[in-house]
């Protein structure tokens, strides 16, 4: 985004309003949030609990992350589980590509932007959501998964990774697994996590690393998965 296109929304954002214009911008915003929640609610509730699979949508077809992705997502179809991705290029179309290689439930939770995003060819039809939304996708993630695989990418994934956690240590969901995969990708912020928030600042409590496990192969990954579901005597839904 250019300079002048940021000057503009600035503009747009300071631009002094009616009463009467606040009131209907803001209402009509207000229907369309809960049309975007009544859509997923009703699309995701039919296909019972899966495991989400995080990462960026810049990672190409011959990227190690993405071939990684992809297994996992097929190993788990495979056991039964479904999977959810953000909808997108990148590990997200890997992981769709993986449950639909193996016959599974491939959902896709799309957002709609100007770049990067746009749905990938191997979602089920009838499980593809697009939203405007990233706050109403993010709560469908979170209440609809069992799980959650994270793989490396950028700001957004770094943003479901923590809401997943923040949820998880408010006790605002249950204590579903969060697999971090890529030792070297996530070192360096697991570092500073430790010498940081746990040691330095004390922001958070030593148990709260428990939250997460690192993995460097599709079969810890999968591995962990189903430890977690045999723990609590669980099958998978499908």
């Amino acid at each position: 985004m250019g300079n002048k296109e940021d000057e503009q929304r600035i503009r747009r954002a300071f631009r002094p309003r009616s009463w009467q214009e606040t009131k209907t911008k803001d209402s009509w915003g207000i229907f369309k949030v809960m049309a975007e929640f009544v859509q997923g609610y009703e699309q995701l509730s039919r296909i019972k609990p899966c495991v989400s699979i995080f990462g960026s949508a810049r990672m190409k077809e011959d990227n190690v992350f993405y071939e990684a992705a992809e297994e996992i997502a097929y190993q788990l179809s495979q056991s039964g589980y479904g999977i959810i991705t953000g909808g997108g290029p990148g590990i997200m179309e890997a992981g769709n590509r993986g449950a639909h290689r193996a016959g599974g439930v491939s959902v896709g939770l799309n957002i709609d932007l100007p770049f990067e995003q746009s749905g990938n060819p191997y979602i089920d039809h009838d499980k593809f959501i697009e939203f405007d939304y990233f706050f109403v996708r993010k709560v469908m993630f979170v209440k609809y998964s069992q799980g959650f695989i994270v793989m490396p990418g950028g700001f957004g994934t770094l943003d479901e990774l923590f809401e997943a956690m923040t949820l998880i240590q408010t006790g605002k969901i249950g204590r579903f697994p969060i697999i971090l995969y890529g030792e070297d990708y996530w070192k360096g912020l697991l570092d500073w996590i430790r010498s940081q928030l746990r040691d330095h600042y004390k922001t958070i409590s030593p148990e709260d690393l428990n939250l997460f496990r690192l993995v460097n192969t599709p079969e810890q990954a999968v591995e962990h998965i189903d430890r977690f579901y045999q723990k609590y005597m669980l099958k998978p839904n499908f």
